[in-house]
């Protein structure tokens, strides 16, 4: 069985479904679609997505109103959450949402997940720190149970030199910084999380999942690569069809970030 999964950063779901995400969902044909910041309640996000179909909603709401919130939208029931991560005095609230499906008698687990932007020399880059200690910490768990797990959204870190365009001018910025990439590399190296989007594209810059609504950014496609599909080894096996679905120009765009795609067969 085919599941097709998307992930999108909506940066704002009321307001991108203003801009054209009914119509895009419309014609997506996706099962599976993981949303970051949300920043709506949940009773908003469950009429939004009324007018499209028949979804089934859950949604891990920032603890700040207006902030963060992860959600998933399926047309497979849900048989199982959790939104936990990290110490009990840590608040991930609204950055992480995992959420168990049956496919074919085999469990899928997909979670969204939305990491701080961050801010050098701030608490900001501190809570950011904390919250992918604490993600590394629950992959390496996720992983060593082994089956059909994958991880998405938008990770604000480019890995690679490949993954921004502008690398050399953001070495000292939030997002590229070596020590925000090292936690990428003990997930790939040493964990064994399989980077869908770079297996695709393994030598190609890019293709660039979001770009600043300003200046030319979109236009000159000076872009970073922030939004993925991290997949245990069992579930990249058996993916295809990845693709960033960039929109045909600025004035389309619903939201800075494009939606990520890619079809699991379990």
């Amino acid at each position: 069985m085919s599941i097709k999964v998307v992930t999108v950063n909506v940066n704002g779901v009321r307001a991108a479904f203003r801009k054209g995400m009914a119509e895009w969902i419309a014609e997506a044909n996706a099962d599976i679609i993981a949303l970051q910041e949300v920043r709506a309640e949940t009773k908003d996000l469950v009429d939004l997505f009324a007018t499209t179909g028949e979804w089934h909603i859950l949604h891990d709401a920032a603890t700040a109103k207006g902030r963060a919130g992860v959600a998933i939208a399926s047309k497979l029931e849900p048989v199982a959450h959790r939104t936990n991560l990290g110490p009990d005095e840590f608040d991930s609230a609204g950055r992480w949402l995992e959420v168990d499906f049956n496919v074919g008698g085999k469990t899928l687990t997909v979670i969204s997940t939305y990491v701080h932007s961050g801010e050098v020399d701030t608490p900001k880059q501190v809570e950011k720190y904390k919250f992918l200690e604490a993600m590394q910490s629950r992959m390496a768990e996720l992983i060593a149970a082994g089956g059909f797990v994958v991880v998405v959204g938008d990770l604000n870190v480019g890995h690679t030199e490949l993954d921004i365009k502008n690398w050399k001018g953001n070495l000292k910025n939030a997002g590229f910084l070596p020590e925000e990439r090292a936690y990428f590399d003990t997930l790939m190296k040493k964990q064994g999380w399989v980077d869908v989007g770079r297996e695709a594209h393994p030598e190609q810059p890019g293709p660039y999942t979001w770009w600043s609504f300003r200046g030319q950014a979109f236009d000159t496609d000076a872009g970073w690569r922030i939004d993925y599909h991290l997949a245990t080894p069992a579930l990249a096996a058996v993916a295809s069809d990845y693709k960033v679905e960039r929109a045909a120009s600025y004035d389309t765009r619903w939201t800075d970030h494009s939606p990520v795609v890619v079809n699991y067969s379990i």
